[in-house]
């Protein structure tokens, strides 16, 4: 029997919060569904998740809190932040805290559902092929794609699963230009404005990642893309 994916759903609005959580056990789903961050924060210390789905203005914790907290514990674990809340402002410092995507209310259930089979078609509980490790030497580094690992040395590095497909993508071409709208497509699924200043965000957390070797370099291509660039 295929196991079924479980999900941390936290809204504060009750009416929304039963009919998305009924609507997505209805799509089989296992949801465990909570009104604030702080019970949230207490399964996600003690129990298992698949998926995280939070809204971002939570009584006793709040949803950019909670998601750093999740990211100590795990960074593997996909975030989608389900909010009102629109601004450019906000949904960078989301991507910052490492969550993976944003979507504003109101929504449609099956834009929901479209998001999570995104994510969850790319983990372990859709296919573990995927999961195969691929290696890529990175300078001082080795990157571990398979297990989302950026290793120097004796340190280990977990990335996140979009920190590790982006870096995967720019190390299969290693020395090219990769244009934007290529790495959005194949890395986020489309090349909308959002999409394409999350692509930035990101470039400059792997940059961070990669700082300690000078000759390991993610070349800004102006008006063009990428490039990343390893000197030998």
């Amino acid at each position: 029997m295929e196991k079924r994916a479980s999900i941390l759903y936290v809204e504060d609005d009750t009416t929304l919060l039963y009919v998305t959580r009924d609507n997505l056990e209805l799509k089989g789903y296992s949801i465990d569904s909570c009104e604030d961050g702080a019970v949230a924060l207490n399964w996600i210390n003690t129990r298992s998740y698949d998926l995280c789905i939070l809204d971002v203005m939570l009584p006793k914790i709040d949803g950019f809190t909670l998601a750093g907290k999740i990211r100590e514990k795990n960074s593997d674990i996909p975030i989608l932040f389900l909010t009102a809340r629109s601004t450019k402002e906000d949904r960078i410092h989301g991507l910052q805290l490492g969550a993976d995507d944003y979507i504003t209310k109101p929504f449609s259930i099956e834009e929901l559902v479209l998001k999570i089979e995104v994510f969850l078609r790319r983990s372990k509980i859709i296919s573990a092929e995927e999961k195969q490790s691929s290696v890529f030497n990175l300078g001082r580094y080795a990157f571990d794609s398979g297990n989302q690992q950026l290793v120097d040395g004796k340190k280990h590095q977990q990335l996140t699963y979009r920190e590790s497909e982006l870096l995967k993508f720019l190390s299969v071409h290693a020395g090219q230009i990769v244009k934007r709208e290529e790495i959005l497509m194949t890395v986020w699924g489309n090349d909308h404005y959002f999409s394409s200043r999350s692509l930035d965000v990101f470039i400059s957390r792997l940059r961070k990642l990669l700082k300690l070797d000078p000759s390991v370099r993610i070349d800004n291509i102006h008006n063009v893309g990428y490039r990343l660039t390893i000197d030998k």
